[in-house]
């Protein structure tokens, strides 16, 4: 099964928690001091807020899926739609472990496809993608979602990314 992955960056994480907490009619699946996430059935969808810094709005969107194959198959239709393309491998972001890639929309908006293999203490640091940039690869200033403009005061030498650019 493939998941719809929205994460948002907010300003008041306890008073969005309160507001998606009602609005989905259930609390979140993981709750941290900067971040909280919602699996959700019904609409199929990971939901994640963080309070870590960066503009309020959208962060990102992804495509979340169960097993190996799925993250193969979503991968295969990246290179299909012939947009720069980062294949991370295996890296800890967002207080999860996980295989991921990321690529942008021709609007430059960041998508990642991820396959969650375990739970992290730690929201991590997605140092592979500095360099990438939604909409060209270019060079650009950090990851949007586990990036130093995101960290907390207190960073720490938590994880790192592994994988080549493509």
């Amino acid at each position: 099964m493939k998941r719809l992955h929205v994460h948002l960056s907010v300003d008041d994480l306890v008073g969005s928690v309160t507001f998606y907490t009602a609005l989905f009619g259930a609390g979140p699946t993981v709750s941290k001091p900067d971040y909280a996430k919602w699996m959700l059935d019904n609409p199929c969808m990971n939901f994640a807020i963080s309070a870590r810094g960066g503009k309020a709005g959208v962060d990102h969107f992804g495509i979340q899926v169960e097993i190996p194959e799925e993250l193969s198959e979503v991968y295969g239709r990246l290179r299909q739609a012939e947009r720069p393309a980062l294949e991370e491998g295996a890296t800890t972001c967002c207080y999860a472990n996980s295989e991921k890639a990321w690529t942008s929309d021709p609007q430059g908006l960041l998508w990642e496809s991820f396959l969650t293999t375990g739970d992290s203490t730690v929201y991590g640091d997605d140092g592979a993608l500095e360099g990438f940039r939604a909409g060209g690869g270019a060079e650009a200033e950090s990851s949007p979602c586990c990036s130093p403009k995101h960290a907390p005061a207190a960073k720490t030498a938590c994880c790192s990314g592994t994988g080549a650019r493509k």
